[in-house]
Protein backbone atom coordinates (compact mmCIF):
# COMPACT_ATOMS: atom_id res chain seq x y z
CA UNK A 1 0.00 0.00 0.00
CA UNK A 2 1.34 3.41 -0.93
CA UNK A 3 1.54 6.17 1.66
CA UNK A 4 -1.08 8.09 -0.34
CA UNK A 5 -3.51 5.16 -0.02
CA UNK A 6 -2.63 4.72 3.64
CA UNK A 7 -3.27 8.39 4.37
CA UNK A 8 -6.61 8.32 2.53
CA UNK A 9 -7.61 5.25 4.57
CA UNK A 10 -6.49 6.98 7.78
CA UNK A 11 -8.61 10.05 6.99
CA UNK A 12 -11.52 7.75 6.18
CA UNK A 13 -11.08 6.11 9.59
CA UNK A 14 -11.07 9.47 11.36
CA UNK A 15 -14.09 10.68 9.41
CA UNK A 16 -16.05 7.48 10.06
CA UNK A 17 -15.65 8.23 13.78
CA UNK A 18 -16.75 11.82 13.14
CA UNK A 19 -19.83 10.62 11.22
CA UNK A 20 -20.84 8.36 14.11
CA UNK A 21 -20.28 11.15 16.63
CA UNK A 22 -22.39 13.77 14.83
CA UNK A 23 -24.87 11.51 13.05
CA UNK A 24 -23.57 12.07 9.51
CA UNK A 25 -23.52 9.70 6.56
CA UNK A 26 -20.06 9.05 5.09
CA UNK A 27 -19.34 7.89 1.54
CA UNK A 28 -15.88 6.99 0.23
CA UNK A 29 -14.11 6.90 -3.10
CA UNK A 30 -12.47 3.65 -2.02
CA UNK A 31 -15.92 2.04 -2.09
CA UNK A 32 -16.76 3.92 -5.32
CA UNK A 33 -19.56 5.85 -3.56
CA UNK A 34 -18.46 9.39 -4.47
CA UNK A 35 -18.24 9.21 -8.28
CA UNK A 36 -19.85 12.14 -10.10
CA UNK A 37 -19.90 11.52 -13.87
CA UNK A 38 -19.02 14.27 -16.31
CA UNK A 39 -21.37 14.08 -19.29
CA UNK A 40 -19.47 15.28 -22.34
CA UNK A 41 -21.23 16.25 -25.54
CA UNK A 42 -20.28 14.50 -27.71
CA UNK A 43 -19.03 11.79 -25.32
CA UNK A 44 -16.02 10.74 -27.43
CA UNK A 45 -14.46 14.23 -27.20
CA UNK A 46 -14.37 14.37 -23.41
CA UNK A 47 -11.29 14.02 -21.26
CA UNK A 48 -11.73 13.19 -17.59
CA UNK A 49 -14.90 11.14 -17.19
CA UNK A 50 -15.78 11.90 -13.56
CA UNK A 51 -15.01 13.75 -10.35
CA UNK A 52 -14.15 11.44 -7.45
CA UNK A 53 -13.74 13.13 -4.07
CA UNK A 54 -12.03 10.96 -1.46
CA UNK A 55 -14.81 11.38 1.12
CA UNK A 56 -18.25 12.97 1.20
CA UNK A 57 -20.27 13.33 4.38
CA UNK A 58 -23.84 14.54 4.59
CA UNK A 59 -25.09 16.01 7.84
CA UNK A 60 -28.47 17.78 7.92
CA UNK A 61 -28.25 20.66 5.39
CA UNK A 62 -24.44 20.41 5.11
CA UNK A 63 -22.20 18.47 2.73
CA UNK A 64 -18.58 17.94 3.79
CA UNK A 65 -16.12 17.02 1.03
CA UNK A 66 -12.63 15.90 1.99
CA UNK A 67 -9.66 15.37 -0.27
CA UNK A 68 -6.70 13.72 1.46
CA UNK A 69 -3.31 14.93 0.25
CA UNK A 70 -0.27 13.01 1.38
CA UNK A 71 2.04 15.93 0.75
CA UNK A 72 4.32 18.04 2.89
CA UNK A 73 2.42 21.23 2.05
CA UNK A 74 1.17 21.60 5.60
CA UNK A 75 4.62 21.40 7.16
CA UNK A 76 6.05 23.75 4.54
CA UNK A 77 3.25 26.29 4.92
CA UNK A 78 3.68 26.34 8.69
CA UNK A 79 7.37 27.11 8.47
CA UNK A 80 7.30 29.83 5.80
CA UNK A 81 5.00 32.49 4.44
CA UNK A 82 3.10 31.81 1.22
CA UNK A 83 5.22 34.32 -0.71
CA UNK A 84 8.41 32.56 0.43
CA UNK A 85 7.40 29.11 -0.82
CA UNK A 86 8.85 27.71 -4.02
CA UNK A 87 6.78 28.24 -7.16
CA UNK A 88 6.38 24.49 -7.69
CA UNK A 89 4.90 23.95 -4.22
CA UNK A 90 2.54 26.90 -4.65
CA UNK A 91 1.38 25.57 -8.03
CA UNK A 92 0.76 22.07 -6.61
CA UNK A 93 -1.23 23.62 -3.78
CA UNK A 94 -3.24 25.75 -6.22
CA UNK A 95 -4.05 22.60 -8.21
CA UNK A 96 -5.26 20.93 -4.99
CA UNK A 97 -7.44 23.97 -4.22
CA UNK A 98 -8.94 24.00 -7.70
CA UNK A 99 -9.67 20.28 -7.45
CA UNK A 100 -11.56 20.56 -4.16
CA UNK A 101 -13.35 23.70 -5.39
CA UNK A 102 -14.55 21.70 -8.41
CA UNK A 103 -15.89 19.09 -6.00
CA UNK A 104 -17.88 21.78 -4.20
CA UNK A 105 -19.90 22.48 -7.33
CA UNK A 106 -21.64 19.10 -7.17
CA UNK A 107 -22.89 19.49 -3.59
CA UNK A 108 -26.62 20.16 -3.52
CA UNK A 109 -27.02 21.23 0.09
CA UNK A 110 -27.13 24.92 1.10
CA UNK A 111 -23.97 24.60 3.21
CA UNK A 112 -20.75 23.04 1.96
CA UNK A 113 -17.47 22.49 3.77
CA UNK A 114 -14.60 21.47 1.50
CA UNK A 115 -11.41 20.28 3.15
CA UNK A 116 -7.90 19.58 2.01
CA UNK A 117 -6.49 17.15 4.56
CA UNK A 118 -2.73 17.13 5.07
CA UNK A 119 -0.64 14.87 7.29
CA UNK A 120 1.61 16.13 10.03
CA UNK A 121 3.62 14.60 12.82
CA UNK A 122 1.99 14.01 16.18
CA UNK A 123 4.32 16.53 17.82
CA UNK A 124 3.47 19.24 15.25
CA UNK A 125 -0.26 18.41 15.49
CA UNK A 126 -0.26 18.77 19.28
CA UNK A 127 1.58 22.08 19.00
CA UNK A 128 -0.89 23.35 16.38
CA UNK A 129 -3.82 22.17 18.50
CA UNK A 130 -2.54 24.02 21.55
CA UNK A 131 -2.18 27.19 19.45
CA UNK A 132 -5.57 26.67 17.75
CA UNK A 133 -3.95 26.44 14.30
CA UNK A 134 -5.14 23.04 13.08
CA UNK A 135 -7.46 24.58 10.50
CA UNK A 136 -7.03 27.44 8.09
CA UNK A 137 -10.39 28.70 6.86
CA UNK A 138 -11.67 30.66 3.88
CA UNK A 139 -15.17 31.43 2.66
CA UNK A 140 -16.40 31.82 -0.88
CA UNK A 141 -18.61 34.86 -1.47
CA UNK A 142 -21.66 33.12 -2.90
CA UNK A 143 -25.24 34.24 -2.53
CA UNK A 144 -27.27 31.06 -2.97
CA UNK A 145 -25.30 28.79 -0.64
CA UNK A 146 -22.51 28.93 1.90
CA UNK A 147 -19.22 27.32 0.86
CA UNK A 148 -16.31 27.20 3.27
CA UNK A 149 -12.83 25.87 2.62
CA UNK A 150 -10.60 24.43 5.31
CA UNK A 151 -7.00 23.30 5.14
CA UNK A 152 -6.76 20.76 7.93
CA UNK A 153 -3.80 19.11 9.62
CA UNK A 154 -4.31 15.47 10.61
CA UNK A 155 -1.93 13.62 12.91
CA UNK A 156 -0.36 10.38 11.81
CA UNK A 157 -0.89 8.87 15.25
CA UNK A 158 -3.53 6.70 16.90
CA UNK A 159 -2.83 8.36 20.25
CA UNK A 160 -4.46 11.56 19.03
CA UNK A 161 -7.35 9.90 17.17
CA UNK A 162 -10.03 10.99 19.63
CA UNK A 163 -8.76 14.58 19.63
CA UNK A 164 -8.65 14.68 15.81
CA UNK A 165 -12.22 13.35 15.67
CA UNK A 166 -13.29 16.04 18.12
CA UNK A 167 -11.65 18.82 16.09
CA UNK A 168 -13.43 17.77 12.89
CA UNK A 169 -16.76 17.20 14.64
CA UNK A 170 -16.54 20.69 16.15
CA UNK A 171 -15.68 22.23 12.75
CA UNK A 172 -18.61 20.50 11.08
CA UNK A 173 -20.97 21.64 13.83
CA UNK A 174 -19.64 25.21 13.46
CA UNK A 175 -20.30 25.27 9.71
CA UNK A 176 -23.68 23.54 10.10
CA UNK A 177 -24.90 26.14 12.64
Amino acid sequence: MSMEQFFEAWIETIMSHVARRIGGTLRSARERQTIVPLNWDPPYLGSQKSLIPDLVMDHDDLTVIIDAKYKEHWEEMQERRWSDLEDELRERHRADLLQVLAYSTVAQKPKVLICLAYPCSEERWLSLRDRKLLLHRATLPLTDRRVELALVAFPLSTRTLSDAVGVMADEIRRVAA
